[in-house]
């Protein structure tokens, strides 16, 4: 108090012209530091990169950062091995009626391996593989395999870095093709793609530590992408590739141009409950749309009983993923069940309801059994699998990526058949700067294996868009 006095009395000793001074100076000094304060909220906050080390032993001292061509092969011994280990099969009935209720139907099972066992040529989808150019380089201790497809040469066409990411149970095949649709040229443009095998998945070298999750995933990927030379780029996903190129935008905004995903990953709060509660009744209140309403809802049945239905393999795997990765590490057609079963329920949840799951309505057993094929001479699945326990031994909502927003342009497509429906006004809580949103008129999980010419023209709306083109 008493030093207020004093300084009230030093005040009022000084003329009038000082007085104004010093009271504008103050202003000044106030109205800098709000500004700086409100700078700093509306700074977009980035998440830190961080470091890390998977390969075995202790890290060197420096690391070969050489990319190198690669290419798939075969050999004799390794498909004599499969067709010995298909021959030795035991094979569990199934119950009468039962479809797919109970997972892979075994009666279908057998159709499926006795195709894979006498029409099914390797070797020769090891040449489709082949068709685009493969590489690996190392990154923080591990081989990261990769296919990089430039667009063919056309004048006066700009090129756009694109890279796509995949998930589990799928692989760098499932775009396969969508690379013919996404490198030709579209109105002056075309994408160069890269598509990189996660570590553990495919021909990317598992790691050797434990603690490898989607931020070190991303992590390498924007390795690889400096790599290659690129400073600004475009990044796609889904399931896995969804969580791990949105780590990336935010790990590195000024070098992503553009978010595209087609698994729409978002925190739920009272935002989502509200809407859960208000929605059904009065949607645009909540910001909800018929099509949302309709996706939705009754909301119980659709987003808890579905989802338990659909998800037993998730607890296995983020739990005690060794366990069960060593049952089908050793048997192929334990493996090709594991695996295609949900290729059925995850493109069209009706297909439980089918004796032959609906496989072949959307894709072709050859397909399907090129990326089993890619597991099993790789002997990947249980690494793939370990993906799971590393990133949901903590709440995936207390992650430091789950408490940043994502304020680069992003693209979000919503097909009918993913597990779980995301609408715009959520995607918002998460995704700040959304350019498109599109409801997908029809397809699953499995976007770009399945309706590659949706995905693609999608991608190409949605970098127009950002493009200003």
């Amino acid at each position: 108090m008493q030093r207020l006095l004093v300084l009230k009395e030093t005040f009022s000793s000084l003329d009038v012209s000082q007085q104004q001074q010093i009271l504008i100076g103050s202003a000044v000094a106030v109205g800098g530091i709000l500004a700086y304060k409100l700078l700093q909220r509306r700074k977009p906050k980035v998440l830190p990169l961080g470091q890390g080390w998977w390969g075995k032993g202790t890290k060197p001292m420096s690391e070969d950062d050489q990319i190198y061509p690669f290419r798939i092969q075969t050999s004799d011994e390794e498909i004599e091995d499969l067709h010995a280990r298909i021959d030795r099969t035991r094979y569990a009935d199934s119950l009468e009626e039962s479809t797919f209720q109970y997972g892979f139907n075994s009666t279908y099972l057998k159709r499926v391996v006795s195709y894979w066992r006498n029409e099914f040529d390797w070797r020769k989808q090891v040449d489709v593989l082949n068709n685009y150019p493969h590489f690996k380089t190392k990154i923080e201790g591990l081989d990261v395999h990769f296919v990089h497809v430039r667009p063919p040469p056309s004048k006066n066409q700009k090129i756009i870095p694109l890279m796509l990411v995949h998930g589990w149970p799928g692989s760098f095949y499932e775009f396969y093709k969508i690379l013919p649709l996404l490198t030709q040229n579209h109105d002056g443009f075309a994408f160069e793609v890269i598509c990189p095998s996660i570590p553990g998945y495919g021909y990317s070298e598992a790691p050797y530590k434990k603690g490898f999750d989607s931020l070190a995933a991303a992590r390498i990927f924007l390795t690889l992408m400096e790599r290659l030379g690129f400073d600004k780029f475009y990044l796609q996903g889904g399931d896995w590739g969804s969580l791990i190129t949105t780590n990336m935008a935010q790990m590195k905004p000024d070098c992503v141009k553009g978010l595209h995903v087609n698994m729409i990953m978002v925190a739920r709060g009272f935002k989502q409950l509200l809407s859960i509660i208000i929605g059904p009744y009065l949607p645009f209140l909540v910001g909800l749309t018929r099509e949302d309403v309709r996706r939705l809802f009754p909301f119980f049945q659709k987003n808890v009983v579905e989802i338990l239905k659909e998800s037993g393999y998730m607890h296995i795997q983020a739990t005690k993923p060794d366990t069960a990765g060593c049952a089908v590490n050793d048997s192929p057609v334990g493996l090709a069940a594991y695996i295609l079963e949900k290729f059925s329920t995850w493109t069209d949840r009706k297909y439980r309801d089918l004796a032959d799951g609906g496989l072949e309505r959307k894709y072709s057993l050859e397909d399907l059994l090129t990326n089993i094929m890619i597991y099993w001479t790789t002997g990947c699945i249980t690494s793939s699998m370990r993906f799971y326990k590393e990133n949901l031994q903590r709440d995936p909502d207390s992650r430091e990526d789950a408490l940043i927003g994502v304020t680069v342009p992003t693209g979000l497509a919503a097909f009918p058949g993913e597990l779980l429906h995301t609408p715009k006004s959520w995607g918002e809580s998460r995704y700040s700067n959304i350019y498109s949103y599109t409801y997908m008129q029809r397809g699953g999980h499995f976007a770009a294996f399945e309706e590659p010419q949706l995905l693609a023209d999608d991608i190409v709306r949605f970098v127009k868009k950002v493009e200003k083109l």
